[in-house]
């Protein structure tokens, strides 16, 4: 039987015996939504648990359950979008903390790639301040590529738009199979606000009719690789530096 990090993929037993020896869960965290006419609407949860598995396969962690989906309601008016809640979504990922913390996991590091979810997570995190026996983090993933791409992207800041560059090729790295490359568009917003110092509340469809900001059509699977390899390294570095996590004595190898 294949070894796995997935929490949800584990005997009662198996995961007594994993355990033992790691306080770390992963907890994946995303988004049901619009992401260009090129992606799968699951494209911000698919990524959260490959980003999840990669780095748990590098240190001893479990991977808690998957949060899919968070509060897309600035993007409802494109089809298929799935929204909850924040109220609902706290609730949701307190009651997964507070399972987590019953079973002994004391360390928490969310992927999550879904701005939308990352108030909410501080959220949880700022209520256990006072627990000194426990660590929260989390990966705005997303944003977090912006300071891993130097000689990477060529569109600037642009490559880190809606479903453009930067995601275009995470997504022809991790899954190909499932992006319609040729549907891709370079569609650069066509809203610009007056007056970006203000926070305002506009449904998406005012910047972009494909559900693209930027040029999705500079996406490679070669790009993809490395922000993913940088972004992995990267975490585990934190794991390792800061937190003192354990890296595998023996890796699992694992082709994407």
């Amino acid at each position: 039987m294949k070894k796995t990090n997935f929490l949800k993929e584990m005997s009662w037993k198996a995961f007594v015996e994993r355990k033992d020896k790691t306080n770390l869960a992963i907890i994946p965290a995303g988004a049901f939504e619009v992401y260009g006419p090129h992606l799968p609407l699951g494209s911000d949860t698919l990524v959260a648990v490959k980003i999840a598995e990669l780095v748990a396969e590098r240190v001893n962690s479990i991977i808690g359950p998957t949060l899919e989906v968070g509060d897309s309601s600035m993007l409802d008016d494109f089809p298929g979008t799935i929204t909850i809640r924040p109220e609902s979504f706290k609730s949701y990922l307190v009651d997964t903390v507070d399972s987590l913390k019953k079973w002994g996991f004391k360390d928490f590091l969310f992927i999550n790639n879904h701005v939308g979810n990352v108030p909410v997570i501080n959220q949880i995190a700022f209520d256990h301040r006072e627990n000194n026996e426990l660590r929260f983090a989390q990966i705005d993933y997303w944003r977090f590529l912006k300071t891993l791409d130097k000689g990477i992207v060529e569109s600037g800041e642009l490559a880190h738009g809606h479903a453009s560059e930067a995601g275009t090729s995470v997504l022809l790295y991790l899954y190909p199979e499932i992006v319609e490359f040729e549907k891709s568009v370079n569609e650069p917003a066509k809203f610009i606000e007056q007056f970006p110092e203000i926070i305002q509340y506009q449904k998406y469809g005012i910047y972009s009719e494909s559900g693209t900001i930027g040029n999705a059509k500079l996406g490679t699977k070669e790009k993809g690789e490395q922000l993913v390899k940088r972004s992995v390294d990267k975490i585990v570095q934190f794991l390792y530096e800061s937190w003192n996590i354990e890296e595998k004595k023996h890796e699992l190898q694992q082709s994407l």
